[in-house]
């Protein structure tokens, strides 16, 4: 089985979005760091992706065997996204998902190293991925993957506001 990861036209995000991205809240990270157990786990879905001004964002598919397992979407230089923080030197890994089959197969790492060599191609110096304290899995992923948890901040999400937003950071 090989792994091949290539950079796709943006017209292919549908397909993109079929990779299913749910899975299973067992336990949240606190603001202080430590990691709390739930007595009911429940299941949390991101949905599609959102794309907004795509000239300078990308897209990447992994296939294995010919057969979709995972992607990345990658922004930067986009002045109407405000996780740009207004630089043009920083990208931010917008979404990425692996099928729930091929998950733990190391193909995160991979595409994880694909979206790095996309950044600097387009000279970013940093890499930012948000996600939430309810994704415990991906909070490791990151740290795994020498990123570094800048920023935690509760109450960004209206409609969840027992979800905290956390911050990583990774310099290229």
């Amino acid at each position: 089985m090989s792994l091949r990861i290539s950079e796709a036209p943006l017209t292919a995000l549908a397909e993109y979005a079929t990779i299913p991205i749910a899975f299973e809240v067992r336990s949240v990270l606190e603001l202080d760091g430590t990691e709390r157990a739930l007595d009911a786990p429940y299941p949390k879905d991101y949905g599609a992706p959102t794309l907004f001004d795509g000239a300078m964002w990308g897209l990447l598919l992994a296939h294995m065997d010919e057969q979709l397992v995972g992607g990345a979407l990658i922004a930067c230089d986009t002045p109407s996204v405000t996780m740009l923080e207004g630089r043009s030197d920083l990208a931010v890994l917008w979404d990425i998902r692996i099928t729930p089959q091929s998950r733990g197969r190391g193909i995160g790492a991979a595409l994880f190293r694909t979206v790095e060599q996309w950044a600097i191609a387009r000279h970013c110096t940093e890499l930012k991925i948000e996600t939430q304290n309810t994704n415990v899995p991906a909070c490791r992923f990151y740290a795994r993957q020498g990123c570094v948890l800048r920023a935690m901040h509760a109450g960004v999400y209206a409609e969840l506001p027992h979800e905290i937003q956390m911050l990583w950071y990774k310099t290229l």
